[in-house]
């Protein structure tokens, strides 16, 4: 048994009444299913994090030079004002088309295992890239992006700066490391890491009451570790498929991927920081009340019909996973020169 020692005396936690026990019980059940988000930003392997990096990596970010109708950057489907999304159902893109799926939040990413809803970029570097050459969304390709960041002088600068003594720093592999180290300061801190790390009174009663439906209805077996969720892959209707209206039956998810009949309609799952700020919900975009998304994964995945009180309860709790969010100060860019492509707008 657990044991407090107070004033000289070893005192039981059942001595101390049943409400503190279970209390108690519920934190420690906790601190082995979650992980606090750590105060620092991740060391990046083969990309370590430099002053000169970062500076670039934020305007590259905030850059509609990206896109060939410079009109679209990386903020533009990952709002940092927004809690890291675009409130849309699914992304607007160059000329006005729509993506097929909605943008993942990019606060607190560097957590998860893999990016993307079907997880086909294995890092922050490698998903930087796929935005800028998708036509559906930036429309670009590696060659005009660098003939574009060429053309500026304090471009070729900064690249040179950020990648000391690399033969040719400014390559489109740079671009988007340099986007990485940025995107993987984009923290969240939450009262929820502040209960992982003991302070228990950081939630209510019914936040707790929340945390332990999360922990006992088996929401936590696919949202757990630091992100609450964002490391693993599952089937989107473990026990009943949703219907037409909030899943479509053309996106077969990370099938698309791996031609594995077994991964038809399967999604990584979304991690759970911020998600009262970042409706709509799934990786259509197509439900944006968060009760209704809630109730929605107890009858799919759960195989259970969730009570009013008991979805309340839970987002509840998931509020609590509503972080700080980091404040970006929007950076001044480089002035385009004669020989900068002029944008493409068709």
């Amino acid at each position: 048994m657990f044991r407090l020692i107070a004033l000289g005396a070893a005192v039981t936690l059942m001595s101390l009444g049943p409400a503190y026990a279970a209390a108690n019980e519920l934190l420690s059940l906790s601190q082995t299913i979650f992980k606090p988000l750590p105060a620092e930003p991740p060391v990046i392997e083969g990309n370590p994090a430099t002053p000169a990096k970062l500076d670039l990596g934020k305007m590259l970010f905030f850059d509609p030079r990206l896109s060939s109708s410079q009109l679209i950057s990386c903020n533009t489907c990952h709002n940092v004002g927004l809690a890291g999304g675009d409130l849309q159902e699914t992304s607007v893109g160059h000329n006005w088309q729509k993506g097929p799926r909605n943008a993942p939040t990019v606060m607190n990413a560097v957590f998860n295992s893999a990016q993307f809803w079907d997880g086909r970029a294995k890092d922050l570097a490698e998903q930087a890239k796929g935005p800028v050459q998708a036509s559906v969304e930036m429309n670009n390709t590696p060659e005009r992006v660098l003939e574009t960041l060429s053309s500026i002088p304090e471009y070729v600068d900064l690249f040179t700066k950020a990648f000391p003594g690399e033969e040719k720093a400014l390559t489109f592999d740079n671009v988007a490391k340099a986007i990485e180290v940025f995107e993987a300061v984009l923290l969240t801190p939450a009262p929820f890491d502040s209960y992982l790390r003991g302070d228990a009174d950081t939630l209510t009663d019914r936040e707790k009451a929340g945390l332990e439906l999360f922990i006992n209805k088996g929401c936590a077996g696919c949202h757990d570790g630091v992100n609450v969720g964002g490391s693993g892959y599952f089937p989107f209707g473990v026990v009943e498929k949703p219907g037409s209206e909030v899943m479509s039956a053309d996106d077969k998810g990370r099938f698309q991927v791996t031609n594995t009949a077994s991964d038809e309609y399967v999604f990584r799952a979304p991690s759970l920081r911020n998600v009262a700020l970042t409706a709509p919900y799934f990786h259509s975009g197509k439900v944006w009340s968060l009760q209704e998304a809630t109730s929605i994964m107890g009858s799919s995945q759960l195989g259970i019909s969730l009570t009013p009180e008991d979805e309340k309860l839970l987002v509840t709790f998931m509020k609590t996973l509503n972080g700080i969010q980091p404040q970006i100060v929007y950076p001044l860019l480089p002035v385009s020169t004669d020989k900068t492509p002029r944008p493409i707008l068709q």
